[in-house]
Order: C-alpha cells, then structure tokens, then sequence
C-alpha cells in the first residue's frame, strides 16, 4: 500500500512539473505574441506618417527603421552597388543600390531602387536597369545602415558586390559621405516596366505562429495534469482492490 502511494504521489510531482514548465513555455509564447503585436503597431504607425527630408531623420537606428522619406536629386551610376543573396520570392537575387546627390548637399543618400534576379545570388547587369539621368523624385522607407565598418565585399565582382555594408565602406566606395541608412523606394513595380527593378516592400505584418504555440503548450500542461490525476486514481483503485 506505502509503495503504490509512494510512486503515484513521485509520478504526480513529475507530472505538475513538467506542466508547470509546459505552461512556462505557453506564458513565453504570449510574451512573444505581444511584443510582436506592438512592434507591428509601430512600423504601421510609421509607414503611414507623411514621408520627410532624410536628413531631418533621427540618427538613432531604432528610431530610423521604416520611417517614410522624401527625396529629390540624380543618381550616380559609375558608383551603384549591389547587396547580394537578397531573395524575392524564394528566387536568388541582388538589391540595386545607387547614390543619390541631392542640390545643395555634399552627403549622398543611398536608395534601393529595388530587386533583380541573379542565379547566383550575386551576378547582374545594371546597364539594363538604369532609369534615365533626369532629376529623380524618391518616395520610400528608409532602413538603418551600421555605422561601425564591418561590410564584406565579394572580391573581382563589377559591379562592386556586398554581401554586408556600412557607412564608412559605402563613402569609401562613393568618394562623398552617405547618410547612415537606406532609403528603400517605392512605387510601380510592373515587370514590363523597360528599366524599372521590381520595388521592395514593406514586411508583412503578421502574428507569426505565437498564438497557436501558446494554445498548444497549454494543451500539454493540461494532459500532463490530466494524466496525473487519473494515474493517481488507478493507483489507488488498485491499492484498494483485494
């Protein structure tokens, strides 16, 4: 009789334990669930502001991701680069990134003017995608860009590639200082479009799994305890049984 009662009240405690962990898990899961809820009402509160000067932006990295922004120069073409690896779709490709030169102004603002195939991640034609040498008008997002050096730049690629950038490597590569970030541009990303990169977008904006990985650790902590239960109360039956 000691024994049976000795192992359903040691198999119970495991059992509490383990549902107690389960529900730890399902606890973290929520946790997940609201700071992703209040990062997305964040982004969306700042794509929908009006977009401004990027040089009036915030320097700060936190402050500065997908603000809007405004801008109004000619691109520079001798210095374009490439962010290579960058999919779309689940297709390899390169993010185009050229220097704008804004009147009046010494610093360059990087743009994104959006994505290009490339099979092997790193490789593309930018003659055939330039977009004229008029006065262009950038209206997009803007993404923070590491201060400190720490780019990785692939060896022999024309156009100059990297897999990383910063702002002391990209105004290496310019000859003029950059803002510290990217200004991603938006607008029509029509692929018969001559000339015109498929444009960014925004992330989406979604819960991500939290919620139903909460529903389901907090499924296991139940069973756990469920299963706890009726264990004890076979044990006891059979303690009591002739």
């Amino acid at each position: 009789m000691a024994r049976v009662r000795t192992r359903a009240w040691v198999f119970a405690g495991i059992a509490v334990a383990i549902a107690a962990l389960f529900a730890r898990l399902g606890v973290w899961q929520l946790d997940r669930l609201a700071w992703r809820r209040t990062v997305n009402a964040r982004v969306e509160a700042r794509l929908a502001q009006p977009p401004v000067d990027p040089f009036a932006l915030p320097r700060d990295s936190a402050a500065l991701r997908y603000r809007r922004a405004i801008a109004r120069g000619r691109f520079l073409w001798a210095h374009e680069l490439v962010l290579t690896t960058r999919t779309r779709n689940g297709s390899p490709g390169v993010w185009l990134v050229t220097p704008l030169r804004i009147a009046d102004r010494d610093t360059l603002v990087l743009v994104v003017r959006g994505w290009v195939y490339a099979p092997d991640g790193e490789t593309v034609d930018l003659m055939r995608w330039r977009e004229g040498d008029t006065t262009q008008v950038i209206d997009g997002f803007v993404l923070p860009l590491a201060e400190a050096p720490g780019a990785t730049t692939i060896p022999g690629r024309v156009p100059i590639a990297f897999r990383q950038l910063d702002v002391v490597s990209a105004s290496r590569m310019t000859g003029a200082p950059v803002l510290p970030l990217l200004l991603v541009q938006r607008g029509d990303s029509n692929p018969r479009a001559v000339g015109v990169p498929p444009r960014l977008v925004p992330p989406r904006l979604d819960e991500a799994n939290h919620q139903s990985y909460a529903i389901q650790w907090f499924s296991f902590a139940i069973m756990a305890l469920v299963s706890a239960a009726l264990f004890v109360r076979g044990e006891r039956r059979r303690a009591r049984a002739p």
